[in-house]
This record gives C-alpha cells, sequence and structure tokens, in this order.
C-alpha cells in the first residue's frame, strides 16, 4: 500500500508538471482597448501593460536586470524559438517583427508572385509561434514604405491583407505596421487603407519630444508605439562645412535618452502604448558609436544607465564614465602635417581610475543608413602622436575626411565615448592601417561579410558564434558542409554579395601573413583556404591572390598562416576563404581570430 501511495503522488506530480507545461505553451491574450475618448491601453492576460522595451542583438539577460519587459525583433530568424523561450524565462515579452520587402531593395508590391510568397511566409510563421506565452503582439514590416511620402496604396493593401489574416489565424495579439516617422502621408495610408492594423509603430529620433503633437495634428486617432528611439538621426543635424555629421558624447547622448523618455514618451501616454529604446547592443551606422549602446566589446555606456533608471526608477550601482568635456583645440579644417590638439575631460562616478584609448579612422564617402551594407572604420597608424586620460595630440597625414574617436573604461563593465570629424585640406596620401587587423574576431569590428557563399551552399550551415571551447573570447564559428560528394565554400567579402562588380576593399600593404586558428570536429578534414579570389578580368578584383591548399585539420585548436611578404596587398575586396570538397563525408570545423598581422 505504502508503495501504491508513493506511485499515486509521483504520478500526480508528473500530472501537475505535464499540466504546467501545458498551460505554459497557451498564448497569453493581448488586446488593445479605448478607455476614453483618445485615450487606448495595452492589456495583457487582462491586466494593464506597458512596453517599456528595447531593440538589438544585445544580452537580454541584461535588459531584463535594467527593468525591461519586452524586446522586438525586425524579422523571423531560424532562432526566434529559442528566443521566444529565453524571454518567458527571463519575464519579457516580445514584439514579433515580420520583415517586408522594401521597394528601394528591389521588391514589387505589384509582382503577384513575390506578394504570395510573402504571405504564405509570414501565415506560417504566425502559425508556428502565435500559441507562444512570450509573444506581446505582430509587427507587420518595417519601413517598408520607404522615405518619400509614404503611401503608395500597393504597399498598404498588402499590410491590411496580412493584417486581416494574422487576425483570422490569431485573435489573441494584435497587429502593428511599422514607419519611419510621420512625415508625408503614411499616417492616413495606414487609417485609411489598414483597418486591420491596430497600432502604429513609429521610428523616431529627433522628433520625439513634438511626436504626439504632430501625429494629433496628422489626424492619427490610431495608438501607437515608439518602436525605435535615441540620439537623433544623421538626417536631423546640421553638418560641419566638409558635411561631416557631429556625434554627440555617450553623455550627451544619455541625456537624449532620458529627455526623450520623459518628455516625450511618457507624456504622450494618452495614445501611446510604450516604446523601444534603439539600440540594445552595437551597430557600425554613420559611425562605430553613433547609435549603440553598448560597445561591439560588451561594456555598456551612459544610455543603459539612464534607461535603467527609466524602467526601473533606480539607478544601477555601477555607473559609466562621464565625459565633462571634450574639445578640439583649434579649427576642424587643417592643413597636411599641421598639429591637432584635442582635450579631455572625463571622470568615473565612483572615483574609479578611467583608462582611456584613441583611434583614427579615415572618414566614409556616404552615410548610410541602416539597411545598407556598412562601411566598417579601420584603425589608422602614425597619426596620433601622444595620447593620455586628458587628451591626444595627432600630426595629420594627407588630404581627406579623418574622425578621431576617444573610448574610455572605468574596469567595471563601464565605457564612455566621443569622436570628432577633422578635414585636412591637400593632395591625398597614403595611409596606412594598424595592424593586426582582424576578420573575425570576438569584439572587432567585422570590415568584410562572410557572405560570398559558394558551390552546394544549401548543404551549408554557419553559426557565428558558436559558444563550444573557441580559441579565444566566449565565441568561434562553426561550420558545416553536409554535401560529402560535391563541394562549397565561403568568401569574405567587401562589399557584402559583391564578386568584383562594385567599388571595396581595403589597402592592407604593410600586412606580413594572414594567421588563422582552425580545428576539425573528428580531425583529418581537408579543407582550402586563401586570402583574394577576384581575377583582373573584374573590374574591381584582388590585387593579390595566395593559396593554402588541402590542409588536414586537427582535432585541436592549430594557428595556421599564409604568408603575404611581396605581395601587392593595395586592394583586398576578399580577405579570406575556405572551400571544401572531396571528404566523402559531412564535414563540421571551426575556426577563430582570423586577422592580418
Amino acid at each position: 500500500m505504502f508503495y501504491k501511495v508513493k506511485l499515486k503522488i509521483a504520478l500526480s506530480i508528473i500530472s501537475i508538471l505535464l499540466l504546467s507545461q501545458v498551460i505554459l505553451a497557451q498564448a497569453v491574450s493581448v488586446e488593445v482597448i479605448k478607455i476614453a475618448e483618445d485615450q487606448w491601453q495595452l492589456l495583457r492576460d487582462g491586466q494593464p501593460y506597458y512596453i517599456m522595451g528595447a531593440g538589438g542583438s544585445g544580452s537580454k539577460d541584461l535588459l531584463a536586470a535594467a527593468g525591461a519587459n519586452t524586446f522586438r525583433t525586425w524579422g523571423v530568424g531560424p532562432d526566434l524559438g529559442q528566443q521566444l523561450d529565453h524571454a518567458q524565462e527571463l519575464g519579457l515579452t516580445v514584439v514579433v517583427g515580420h520583415w517586408l520587402g522594401h521597394p528601394r531593395h528591389g521588391f514589387d508590391y505589384n509582382d503577384t508572385e513575390a506578394l504570395e510568397e510573402q504571405f504564405a511566409r509570414v501565415r506560417s510563421d504566425v502559425l508556428k509561434y502565435k500559441d507562444h506565452p512570450a509573444v506581446l503582439l505582430w509587427g507587420i514590416g518595417n519601413e517598408m514604405e520607404g522615405f518619400a511620402e509614404g503611401d503608395d496604396p500597393a504597399v498598404w493593401t498588402h499590410v491590411q491583407a496580412l493584417a486581416a489574416m494574422i487576425k483570422e489565424l490569431d485573435p489573441n495579439h494584435p497587429t502593428m505596421t511599422v514607419t519611419a516617422e510621420i512625415g508625408g502621408s503614411r499616417v492616413e495610408a495606414v487609417h485609411k487603407l489598414c483597418p486591420d492594423i491596430d497600432i502604429i509603430g513609429i521610428n523616431s529620433y529627433g522628433g520625439v519630444p513634438s511626436l504626439l503633437e504632430r501625429y494629433n495634428k496628422l489626424g492619427g486617432y490610431k495608438p501607437f508605439i515608439i518602436t525605435e528611439f535615441g540620439p537623433p538621426g544623421v538626417w536631423e543635424i546640421t553638418k560641419t562645412k566638409f558635411g561631416a555629421p557631429p556625434e554627440l558624447t555617450s553623455t550627451e547622448k544619455a541625456e537624449f535618452y532620458r529627455t526623450a523618455y520623459e518628455k516625450g514618451i511618457l507624456d504622450s501616454d494618452s495614445l501611446c502604448l510604450g516604446s523601444f529604446a534603439f539600440t540594445w547592443g552595437s551597430k557600425v551606422e554613420v559611425s562605430s558609436t553613433w547609435y549603440g549602446m553598448y560597445l561591439s566589446s560588451g561594456e555598456k555606456l551612459a544610455a543603459v544607465d539612464a534607461m535603467t533608471e527609466m524602467w526601473s526608477g533606480h539607478l544601477p550601482d555601477n555607473l559609466c564614465p562621464e565625459i565633462r568635456s571634450f574639445n578640439l583645440v583649434g579649427p576642424d579644417i587643417v592643413q597636411s602635417g599641421d598639429t591637432v590638439e584635442v582635450k579631455l575631460d572625463v571622470v568615473d562616478p565612483e572615483g574609479t581610475n578611467v583608462t582611456v584609448n584613441w583611434l583614427i579612422c579615415v572618414e566614409p564617402s556616404e552615410y548610410l543608413i541602416a539597411d545598407q551594407a556598412q562601411w566598417v572604420p579601420l584603425e589608422l597608424d602614425n597619426i596620433i602622436t601622444s595620447s593620455s586620460s586628458k587628451g591626444a595630440t595627432l600630426t595629420m597625414p594627407g588630404g581627406g575626411i579623418y574622425r578621431l574617436y576617444m573610448t574610455a573604461h572605468d574596469g567595471f563593465g563601464g565605457a564612455a565615448t566621443a569622436n570628432v570629424p577633422i578635414k585636412v585640406e591637400g593632395k591625398p596620401a597614403e595611409l596606412r592601417l594598424k595592424f593586426p587587423l582582424a576578420v573575425y574576431a570576438d569584439g572587432f569590428p567585422q570590415p568584410w561579410a562572410y557572405s560570398g557563399w559558394m558551390g552546394n551552399h544549401e548543404a551549408l550551415t554557419i553559426d557565428p558564434e558558436c559558444k563550444i571551447q573557441p580559441y579565444s573570447g566566449n565565441t568561434c564559428m562553426k561550420i558545416r558542409c553536409s554535401a560529402p560528394f560535391g563541394w562549397t565554400g565561403v568568401a569574405w567579402q567587401n562589399p557584402a554579395n559583391d564578386w568584383g562588380d562594385k567599388p571595396g576593399g581595403y589597402d592592407l600593404t604593410g600586412a606580413k601573413k594572414l594567421t588563422f586558428w582552425a580545428k576539425g570536429e573528428m580531425g583529418g578534414e581537408l579543407i582550402d583556404f586563401g586570402v583574394g579570389l577576384l581575377n583582373s578580368d573584374k573590374e574591381f578584383h584582388d590585387t593579390a591572390k595566395v593559396e593554402f591548399k588541402s590542409i588536414k585539420l586537427k582535432k585541436k585548436w592549430k594557428q595556421y598562416s599564409i604568408n603575404l611578404k611581396g605581395k601587392d596587398l593595395s586592394n583586398i575586396k576578399i580577405p579570406f576563404y575556405w572551400i571544401s570538397g572531396g571528404n566523402n563525408h559531412t564535414v563540421t570545423f571551426y575556426l577563430d581570430d582570423i586577422q592580418f598581422e
């Protein structure tokens, strides 16, 4: 009898656990309700829910710890299920975005076949994830209306069709579409042509404080969410005489986040259902640091401190260094050979000693938006002649536009950034990049993209953030080729997806070798490696080509080296590639710390 009682108790516990799993797997109902004239509220499981969120690839554990309750995605990737599960564990919800094609990228909203494929993709994704309890609402597209009037009826008719379909499949989650600010006729178009869109998502930067007033004047009555906000965009500020945009210091940006939240978002709560700070992570857009709330090394910037206070009601224990002043001494237009001085006053609120790093890069010829291929600024050598925590002195090179970057570190995960553009008049001179220069390594800029997939690429899978025993840092690249009797490969490219038809690449003069670490899953895998693939028959080609053939990988990490002495490295578009073929079985191998030295 005793054993039967124990068995019944055990079975009861198992039943409870299984029931709890079933309950957890059920969708949580979310709705938008009108509580008064021109006043709306988001309800989740019947309770008021105000979105305090961010968008970006940064740590969601840190996001939850900062007091946020939501993050958004711009599309449905292969890891969305994992993201939703992780969000559920952390007590976060997710605005799941469905990426829609952009006409400026070649997508045609009058192409019936393309629309049917897009419709089917969104439908499949909704069916797959609609019952996950972490889903908050659906975001249908992001700025696909473009940057002009934004009133193309073909775009909004398709958005309406998607919204209606989603509502039929999933009555538990509202629908939202996201626009680039509210200028032109986009607000009118969404209201007239998209009755099944419940919420307008608005990406707004410098215009956040005046958004509600402008929205009301345009006749907007649907509730909205500010789906991106942060420092003023490059299109919103006055540029220097030579066309370069001055960037706020990280301390000034933090104040902008705070002001935007207090005076633009919270003051709009009659129609505003919440917001998403941008970007929770690091990214290269305009400059290395314009929008990132974190450095690529993982250190937080003052914007994180500001939003932590806004979300949680209190500042974090450790605050980022504060930049009291950052000044270029003298004019920002100088001559080649001139000495330039920059003064800095930076302190740590906790009194910790601050270390400061300085670097200078060539300024990009154009300032690209987020969904265009990015030009990654790379550090130049022999220009900064002296530097300290108080400032830096430079001897300017040949003619061109440059940007001097400063990064301060407190040693406890906090950082501060500032930069200044400088124009040098005169004839351009040969510039040397600073080595070592990473092609792929943790915490370093990625100037080339591993976008040139070759051969039977459908049999290829790559995890660029594999955490299985990396050689160094937190991640390595895991590559699996499941085409035993074919071949496949990948080339790193600049610009991405280009095989010599577009200008790009970098002058790597001064590099003596390319080194990389590699290992095989089993050992004995045969892989070809090399630098440069594009022949002179291409208008924009590699000035050097070096092959490193039939390398038999070890089961443990080993460093390999490609000799570049005597090679013309004046323009390298493809700095590294690998090719797998003839292994007669599925091949899995790993790469780490690929760099020029």
